[in-house]
């Protein structure tokens, strides 16, 4: 149930007097040395915000602001690297970058180093570093990094397993709108996992993350669904969750979904 490694270019707009949210003006203001034009030329570049998408002119301006302090360039310029957009692809450049933009202050920054980490892309696997990490990006108020801590709670890496307090780090994944978080949640309740076994609480999230398109969700609502747990049990809606997961890729659900047919 771990969640993949998240990367998000922030939308940061910076307007003043001369707009520096259109093409037009933030060249202008790049052009006179000012560096949130600079960055947010590079975010037009990178986005193909009413311009054709061009990576290299995108890496080169996120690159002089990086250079120059700026925490949201190296943020950005690191996810190119991470995806290989403009670039090689590289790790290792990504983790640097990702490390300027977590002591600078870009909490998601923190969130995507504790992912390098805890995947080992780029750095040696080190689950503790992974923890301090999204520590760090969760107390920030970073969804993603909750989450991702949750899982270490859950599962045990890095830390003592803790179900209650992988509980609660779901619960404020949950309240950020992260919908795998709902999925995981009513996993603790469907295996009665630091909580009172409930497996109506459980379908009830599972729903929750079905609807969001959480694949695994679904999946889970289906099992509940077969065996009649928290829900009218149901063959018939069994196997349409069961297609859902399966159309999201997920390949348990698509056997599943055989096994019904039969």
């Amino acid at each position: 149930m771990k969640k993949i490694l998240l990367l998000v270019i922030p939308l940061l707009c910076y307007i003043n007097a001369n707009d520096m949210s259109t093409f037009k003006g933030a060249k202008e203001a790049c052009d006179n040395g000012d560096a949130k034009g600079c960055y947010n030329l590079g975010l037009i570049y990178n986005m193909g915000q009413g311009i054709k998408q061009d990576y290299f002119k995108a890496i080169k301006l996120y690159t002089k602001v990086c250079d120059n302090g700026d925490a949201n360039g190296c943020f950005n310029l690191g996810v190119m690297y991470y995806n290989g957009q403009g670039v090689k692809q590289n790790y290792f450049e990504a983790k640097e970058l990702f490390d300027k933009a977590c002591n600078g202050g870009v909490i998601v920054g923190c969130s995507n180093l504790g992912a390098m980490y805890d995947k080992g892309l780029g750095v040696k696997q080190n689950n503790f570093k992974a923890i301090k990490f999204y520590t760090k990006a969760c107390d920030g108020g970073n969804i993603d990094g909750c989450y991702n801590l949750g899982v270490m709670y859950n599962d045990g890496r890095g830390v003592r397993q803790n179900y209650p307090k992988a509980k609660k780090l779901y619960i404020k994944a949950c309240n950020g709108g992260f919908v795998a978080a709902f999925s995981n949640l009513g996993l603790l309740y469907d295996r009665g996992l630091g909580v009172k076994q409930n497996h109506f609480k459980a379908a009830k999230l599972f729903t929750k993350a079905c609807n969001g398109g959480y694949a695994n969700g679904c999946y889970n609502l289906g099992l509940n669904y077969a065996r009649g747990q928290g829900v009218r049990q149901s063959y018939t809606k069994a196997k349409t969750l069961f297609g859902k997961a399966c159309d999201s890729g997920l390949a348990v659900g698509c056997r599943n979904y055989a096994l019904l047919k039969l």
